[in-house]
């Protein structure tokens, strides 16, 4: 099926796995709401030759939230499936500020979608995220206050 690339902007309290949890049940209803495979967002991670073969390709494919800045290693099986907040040197470097506006993340997505050539991609805020199914999050701002995580990566091989 091959990779695919996602991204979300989602209501942030101050708990990145609450947050998470929340998109992931809007995103199930959206993508199996009907209930003809899948009944819960439980029934769709039981379902372990699906997830592991061939995944959502959506921000289900991911289960847990890591607290580490460091990137995800491909051959470390305890990386897979993970979300891990973008290295603040990073957000600044895409951003040039520490605290970034939603406005601001989905000028960048846009444009790293936009991306000329693979060069520019992989300079771009989505080249961040090299590894398959793993993702970042970027803590958003609103009035100088945290409001909204912007969710980026892939899923697939």
């Amino acid at each position: 099926m091959g990779a695919s690339g996602w991204d979300y902007v989602t209501r942030y309290d101050g708990d990145v796995e609450a947050a998470l949890r929340t998109l992931q049940a809007r995103v199930f209803q959206e993508e199996y709401g009907d209930g003809a495979r899948f009944r819960s967002l439980q029934d769709l991670y039981a379902d372990e030759e699906f997830m592991g073969e061939e995944g959502t390709h959506t921000i289900l494919d991911i289960d847990r939230v890591v607290a580490t800045e460091a990137p995800p290693t491909q051959f470390a099986v305890a990386d897979h499936g993970t979300l891990r907040p973008l290295a603040l040197s990073r957000v600044v470097c895409h951003f040039g500020a520490d605290r970034p506006t939603v406005e601001q993340y989905e000028e960048l997505i846009a444009a790293a979608n936009e991306a000329a050539s693979h060069e520019e991609y992989k300079r771009s805020l989505l080249g961040e995220c090299r590894m398959r199914w793993t993702g970042y999050y970027i803590v958003l701002h609103s009035d100088d206050r945290p409001t909204h995580l912007g969710i980026f990566g892939f899923s697939g091989d």
